[in-house]
């Protein structure tokens, strides 16, 4: 008589790998899909960092990157419910969207020029500085300044630093040039001073052709550079959704504190987050990414609304917004408050 055991057997095993199977399909469908503009900029690290340790899937969240070529290229399709989740500097662009009827809401901090991370500077042609030409601030009076906009944060930025050295915004001639620019404005004497990012900073120094004046922290300390934004839809249809994601977010915005140290990503588990932007981003020197002056972002989530309160009056002063919306108009703190609830105060691990 020929045992039927190892055929029930059999099917046993089959029905269970079959039943595993549907149920790992069920959960792949469960998570919901959430896109998210990036621009591959240091500052969106944390969002990398988010995906690649799981914190998105701990939420049930399937995130989709999509590249920018800028952030501002991420408004129109943020209002129009075609991208969930953005980023942008809080320029008088935002507030001028938002006018036109784009919904857009601030919600939380991407990047900010915290003290000792100041990963924005303020940097000066070489030859001026070895000639003793500029030494402060204050000696760049007539001089030409590069910033990336007329309407950019960095305008308030310059408006900042030339206040702080007993000048006028009209003190200096100002020159809109792109960060990639700034390494041939340098090279070719077009410009004297700018206001940089990093990576491009590093370069400029690597390259000989301009020194770190100043970093943008010494004189404007805790400027919002950069925001995360939710389109409205996002915002009030998935508002479920959004909180989840807010949560993962600041997870991961909590290791990439825990990894700073002296203005470098050099603290506990630096390595590891290292890899991770090697991974998704566009900067592949691993030597750069360990010795540049690196951003700030506020492991609590929210935004400097102070600093932001200010470029707006900067910005309304010199007739950039058009319109009546505030500062206050396009905040919604619900999201990070909804994160802090369960995730409680930061407290820096490692030390």
């Amino acid at each position: 008589m020929i045992s039927v055991i190892p055929r029930i057997k059999a099917a046993c095993k089959f029905a269970a790998a079959f039943v595993v199977t549907i149920a790992s399909a069920l959960g792949a469908e469960a998570a919901d899909r959430v896109s998210v503009g990036v621009v591959n900029a240091s500052s969106d690290i944390a969002l990398f960092i988010a995906d690649a340790k799981g914190y998105f899937k701990d939420a049930d969240l399937e995130v989709q990157f999509h590249t920018f070529d800028s952030a501002a290229k991420m408004i129109a399709p943020l209002g129009a419910g075609q991208l969930d989740v953005g980023a942008g500097a809080a320029s008088s662009g935002l507030y001028n969207a938002v006018e036109r009827g784009i919904n857009l809401r601030v919600v939380a901090d991407k990047a900010r020029n915290a003290p000792g991370y100041g990963f924005q500077s303020f940097m000066v042609r070489k030859a001026l500085v070895d000639s003793g030409d500029i030494k402060s601030l204050a000696d760049l009076k007539g001089r030409k300044v590069a910033i990336v906009a007329a309407a950019s944060s960095d305008a308030s930025v310059l408006n900042q630093a030339m206040i702080s050295a007993g000048l006028r915004f009209s003190d200096v001639e100002k020159v809109y040039l792109g960060f990639s620019k700034h390494m041939t404005a340098f090279q070719n004497g077009a410009i004297d001073a700018s206001i940089t990012t990093e990576p491009t900073v590093s370069a400029l120094i690597k390259a000989g052709v301009a020194t770190r004046l100043t970093g943008n922290d010494a004189f404007y300390p805790n400027a919002q550079t950069a925001v995360i934004l939710y389109g409205g839809e996002f915002a009030t249809k998935r508002s479920d959704v959004a909180k989840r994601f807010m949560k993962g977010y600041i997870r991961a915005v909590r290791d990439y504190n825990n990894a700073l140290k002296d203005g470098h990503l050099a603290g506990n588990g630096a390595d590891e987050l290292i890899e991770i932007f090697i991974r998704y981003g566009n900067i592949k020197d691993k030597a750069l990414l360990k010795t540049m002056t690196t951003h700030g972002a506020n492991p609590d989530g929210w935004v400097n609304v102070i600093s932001m309160k200010n470029d707006w009056l900067f910005f309304k002063d010199n007739g950039q917004i058009k319109g009546t919306v505030a500062v206050d108009d396009v905040l919604d703190r619900s999201f990070v408050d909804a994160a802090l609830k369960e995730l409680g105060p930061y407290k820096k691990s490692g030390l």
